[in-house]
């Protein structure tokens, strides 16, 4: 069997993502423009999807960026009947870039906008979620573990993101501080028996946890 390309795999599974709407297009070509980091279409799908088939009707995004991925959270929940994202950073700017672009898809209704740290607005905010999902800094992926596992129902997802980071987590030589707290994270959640892991390797590669 020859040797399959990993560039060419990623080619290829977005190829697959159905057509956008003109929005997502554009938030697309704007974070390809800039060098933005979003997760990209065969990600967002696949947030999409999962949110589908759990009927989530609350997620909460730790790290939202100017909002690509609660665009297709919000899709998901739109169409399981209604709900809540919530959308979190701690820039003024690409919060209201967010509002604009969710706006335009007919889904700002259904997103509650945060300026603040993602961790203790998720702390502070009431109630379990259905998903959680989880693109800070990658410093701070490992005390985030904690305060996410009391805040996701049981039968709820986390999904996180640059879990191969760039391929550097499998680097034996590769020491720096992002890259071993990433490791940490994915020591910590998959030894923990409260959760079943699975680590996709789409795109930077996606961990879905499901809470026990």
């Amino acid at each position: 069997m020859p040797q399959i390309l990993y560039e060419k795999v990623q080619q290829y599974i977005t190829s697959l993502v159905p057509s956008r709407e003109p929005e997502l297009r554009k938030m697309e070509e704007i974070a390809e423009k800039n060098g933005f980091p979003i997760i990209g279409p065969a990600c967002g799908y696949y947030c999409y999807q999962l949110a589908r088939m759990i009927n989530a009707r609350s997620v909460f995004e730790l790290g939202s960026g100017y909002g690509y991925s609660t665009a297709w959270f919000a899709k998901a929940v739109k169409e399981n009947g209604g709900g809540v994202v919530h959308h979190t950073v701690w820039d003024d700017d690409l919060s209201k870039r967010a509002q604009k672009h969710l706006s335009e898809l007919g889904s700002a209704d259904l997103v509650r906008f945060h300026i603040a740290e993602a961790i203790e607005t998720l702390r502070q905010t009431p109630g379990l979620f259905d998903i959680i999902f989880n693109d800070i800094d990658k410093e701070g992926y490992p005390d985030s573990l904690p305060v996410i596992k009391e805040k996701i129902r049981p039968g709820g997802l986390l999904i996180i993101d640059n879990m191969l980071w760039h391929g550097q987590t499998l680097d034996p030589n590769d020491r720096e501080p992002s890259t071993e707290a990433i490791r940490r994270f994915t020591r910590d959640i998959t030894t923990d028996s409260d959760w079943i892991v699975s680590l996709a390797p789409v795109r930077d590669g996606m961990v879905v946890a499901y809470k026990k």
